[in-house]
Formats: structure tokens, C-alpha cells, sequence
């Protein structure tokens, strides 16, 4: 049976450049829309979830598009506001090999970073739900976006919702400072954290003891440390940590690591050549939520999230379009790629 599950945030317009083509030889832009938790809830979906993603757009043509956009894949919008001056937007010019992708963001003053408390009643959103989920991007798009996280995670953990947060720390959208300060609160409120090691310090001053990514040369007992200390902090259910390995734009290793308080598990790691890696941590939280909701065992859990996240970095755009069947056969091991007839 599905369960309702609400995410919220911020839905922006995409806009990437054709190919691998760099900003200055680009004549033309792709479209498509995503954001950290409409990408989560887009995922839900597609694994039979009754997924609902809350935000507020602008009343034009564009938000409209954004809502459809969301509809196309099965995600509920009966709760997006209307209003505001405008969609965010972001710019995305796809690396590859020794050249990193790049992202600019034109997202100042869109509908949701003005959004008031006046616009969603969270009662009656939450009603029938089992969980909810938001990211570190969201507090962090304005004072006003941060109040209205807080009024929802705390209205969510009144009406007895587990209630999950990726961390997503950005530097562009704010300090380390104001992000510590806001996130410690918050977290107050949060059963099941994710993030990588950069959250961990960047946020809440925790560290990876003796682990250096850039080597490739990952540190198990550094990632262990860093869940720890995060759970014993804020008292999570569980912590959920992505680890990837840049080997270039082109290729990278990824697992992931869940610790449930007591014990530590790491998921079977996949070397991905990459067709888009945006997205690919929204795709990871997907999967954990689909999978802890049904009641998987803290291993087939990190092995499923990790899976349908292998599969998100071959997908152009921000949404994940698996499906369940797609993840358990390369969780089983078929995972050569070869044609399926």
C-alpha cells in the first residue's frame, strides 16, 4: 500500500547547455526543472509512492509549466501556492573529463524564498501522511523560507510524521555561520539525516577523521566517525552518508553508508560513467525514503538507495525515471548494460 510522503521546497527552471557545449559557445538552451526536493518526490513517485511536493511558483505560464512538469511523473501539487515574482532559475554547462560541470544560479527573490507562513496550512497537509522531507537549500534561500522549514518540521513531528533533511549545505546561499545556526535548530526535529562529509564539517564543525576523497582512498572507519558523532549529537534514527569518488567529470565511484545507531552499513560500490550527476544525491535520498518506508533492512536499504542512484547518473535531467524492478535487478547484480530484448 502507498504511503503519502510531502517534500518541500524549491522547484527552479533548468536551463542546460546543449551537449557539452561551455556558456560561450551555447546558442541554445535544453529546459527541463528540478530541485533537491521535488527531485526526491519525483522518485517516490515513479516507485509507486503517493508523493506530494509542496512549494510556491509564480501564477504565469512558467510556474504553470514547473506544475506540469511535476504532474508528467505522478507527483501530487494540490498544496502549491501561487504567487511571487518569479521561478528560480539555474544554468547548468556539463563537464567531462578533467573539466567540471558548472552551475550558475538566478534564483534572488523567487516565489518561494518570499513565501509566508499565510501560504500553506500544514495541518492539512501533513494530514495522512507518514513522512516528510526537506533539504539544507531550502532554510537557506531567505529568513522568511528558513521560518516556514521550521513551522513544518515542527508541525510534522507533532503529528507523529518521521521527518527526514539531506543537509545540502551551499556556499553561495549562505555562510557556514548562518547555516549552523539555523540547521542546529532544525535538526531538533529530524529522525533521518543525509548528507557527505563536506555537510558534516561545513554545518556542525564534524570532521572525517583520516579520510581524503581526492586520493580515492576512502577512509570506512572516517565515515563511521562522522555518522556517530552526528547521530549522538542530534539523537537521529538513522544517518546516511554519499560517498563519491571524482575521478574526472566523466567517472566516478559511488556507494553510500547508513548507520542506524548501533551498527554501520556500506552499500555495494558502483564505478558510473556519468551522463548527468545532477540530481544524483536527491536520487540516493529517494531511494533510502522508499526503502525505509517499506520496511527494508538497514543493508538492502543502503544497497537499494545506492543502486537507484547508479542508475540517476546515466538520466539526463534532475529526475530519476527507474522504476522498482530497475533497481533490485542491478542490486542482484545485472548491471552489464547490455541490451534488453
Amino acid at each position: 500500500m502507498s504511503k503519502k510522503v510531502v517534500t518541500f521546497g524549491e522547484i527552479m527552471l533548468r536551463l542546460s547547455t546543449p551537449g557539452y557545449q561551455r556558456f560561450v559557445q551555447a546558442e541554445s538552451f535544453d529546459v527541463t526543472y528540478g530541485g533537491g526536493e521535488s527531485n526526491v518526490a519525483v522518485s517516490l513517485a515513479n516507485f509507486g509512492e503517493d508523493a506530494y511536493f509542496v512549494t510556491k511558483v509564480p501564477d504565469n505560464p512558467i510556474g504553470q509549466s514547473a506544475i506540469n512538469h511535476l504532474r508528467r511523473f505522478g507527483v501530487k501539487t494540490d498544496y502549491i501556492a501561487r504567487g511571487g515574482e518569479r521561478l528560480g532559475i539555474y544554468f547548468l554547462e556539463t563537464g567531462a573529463s578533467q573539466r567540471p560541470s558548472k552551475v550558475v544560479y538566478d534564483r534572488a527573490n523567487s516565489a518561494i524564498a518570499t513565501a509566508v507562513e499565510g501560504d500553506f496550512d500544514w495541518q492539512q497537509i501533513f494530514s495522512g501522511a507518514a513522512w516528510f522531507h526537506f533539504t539544507g537549500i531550502t532554510p537557506a534561500l531567505s529568513d522568511s523560507a528558513a521560518r516556514l522549514t521550521l513551522a513544518a518540521a515542527r508541525v510534522a513531528k507533532e503529528m507523529g510524521l518521521t521527518v527526514s533533511c539531506d543537509l545540502n549545505y551551499r556556499k553561495k546561499l549562505w555562510s557556514t555561520e548562518k547555516a549552523r545556526q539555523v540547521m542546529t535548530e532544525l535538526m531538533q526535529y529530524v529522525d533521518v539525516a543525509i548528507g557527505n562529509e563536506e555537510d558534516a564539517e561545513k554545518v556542525f564543525g564534524i570532521k572525517a577523521d583520516n579520510t581524503d576523497i581526492t586520493s580515492g582512498e576512502l577512509s570506512r572507519e572516517g565515515y563511521k566517525d562522522v555518522a556517530r558523532k552526528l547521530a549522538e549529537k542530534f539523537g537521529f534514527k538513522y544517518v546516511a552518508i554519499t560517498l563519491r569518488e571524482s575521478y574526472s567529470a566523466s567517472d566516478n565511484g559511488w556507494s553510500g553508508m547508513l548507520y542506524d545507531g548501533k551498527d554501520y552499513y556500506f552499500s555495494r560500490k558502483y564505478n558510473i560513467r556519468i551522463v548527468d550527476r545532477v540530481g544524483g544525491g536527491d536520487s540516493f535520498v529517494g531511494g533510502l525514503l522508499y526503502a525505509l518506508l517499506n520496511d527494508y533492512t538497514p543493508e538492502d536499504a543502503v544497497n537499494f538507495a545506492a543502486a537507484a542512484s547508479c542508475l540517476k547518473h546515466t538520466i539526463l535531467g534532475d529526475f530519476n525515471h527507474v522504476t522498482v524492478e530497475e533497481v533490485k535487478n542491478l542490486m542482484s547484480g545485472d548491471g552489464s548494460g547490455r541490451v534488453q530484448r
